[in-house]
């Protein structure tokens, strides 16, 4: 699977978040609902992550360095995984805190028409981006599901933006709920439990962006599909007859470390070996454009070696 950024989709995201969360803070300011000021945290917050993906994108094409040989491709890993600990807290912990506050001291929702207003319109906006995110996502996952696309993805940017829309829906719609619930009732109460609610909703997402992240950042080795295709490309049949060990590992979403120790025939030449193995480099990365960086070293089978 080709590893896309998804910068239309961050900025399409960035756009609606802004927007909805400077129209979420005058609800706020006009009702007083805890639900709004949850969800404009939530919108401030998501703004931020999206300006920390566009930032990790732009230094991870930086050139390689003495210091660093293999690039700064893994960087925008790292901001991947600064983004899940601003939902976290900024998002998440915060909103738990507001509404635990407001279930403590309820009071009424002044001017309705505020919050309602901002939530039918933040909900249209998010649709828009989430939608984008979707369209984006669909021209790289192939025929993977959701699930298997977020979790094997190797560019953080479409899974980290699909989620935090996804999260964006469904905490407007509990924010909405919480509201239409507290001025049906007149019980400030429920405007709190919707907050709680999009806190909680917001830790989940976060967890799980966290250690997908995590494990992106320890370092991920190429999918069980293009190992195969690694291996079938690097067997000849003639100079290079077999692959004794392999191993791949992503130094970035767009760049693949190849490694393998390679049988070649006993009898032939330095020259011969050297051609075969530059041979081969072609055809590995015709097969996987991603593997960008290979090593190959060649050795005797040991069923070659013993005859």
């Amino acid at each position: 699977m080709a590893a896309g950024g998804g910068t239309k989709a961050i900025l399409a995201a960035l756009g609606a978040n802004l927007s909805i969360a400077v129209a979420k803070f005058v609800a706020w300011a006009f009702s007083g609902s805890s639900s709004m000021l949850a969800e404009a945290v939530h919108s401030l917050a998501d703004s931020g992550n999206q300006a920390l993906l566009l930032l990790g994108g732009k230094r991870a094409k930086r050139a390689a360095t003495k210091e660093h040989p293999f690039g700064y491709g893994r960087e925008r890993y790292v901001y991947a995984f600064l983004v899940s600990i601003v939902l976290f807290t900024v998002g998440g912990l915060f909103a738990i805190y507001e509404g635990y506050h407001k279930i403590e001291d309820p009071h009424e929702i002044d001017h309705w028409y505020w919050p309602v207003g901002v939530l039918v319109f933040a909900i249209i906006a998010e649709t828009i981006s989430f939608r984008t995110a979707i369209k984006e996502s669909n021209e790289i996952r192939g025929s993977q599901g959701w699930w298997q696309f977020i979790r094997r993805a190797k560019a953080p940017e479409l899974p980290v933006v699909l989620l935090e829309d996804l999260g964006a829906l469904v905490g407007l719609i509990l924010a909405l709920l919480g509201v239409g619930v507290a001025l049906a009732t007149g019980d400030g109460v429920w405007d709190g439990i919707g907050t709680v609610s999009i806190g909680v909703l917001l830790l989940i997402i976060a967890v799980i962006l966290a250690v997908e992240t995590k494990s992106l950042l320890l370092g991920e080795g190429a999918s069980e599909a293009d190992v195969e295709a690694i291996s079938t490309a690097l067997v000849d049949g003639d100079a290079v007859t077999q692959v004794i060990h392999l191993k791949t590992l992503y130094l970035g979403p767009d760049e693949l470390l190849v490694a393998a120790k390679i049988a070649v025939q006993h009898d032939d030449t330095a020259g011969e070996v050297a051609r075969a193995i530059d041979a081969a480099e072609s055809r590995v990365r015709e097969a996987v454009p991603v593997a960008r960086m290979i090593y190959l070293e060649p050795d005797i089978a040991r069923a070659q070696a013993d005859t």
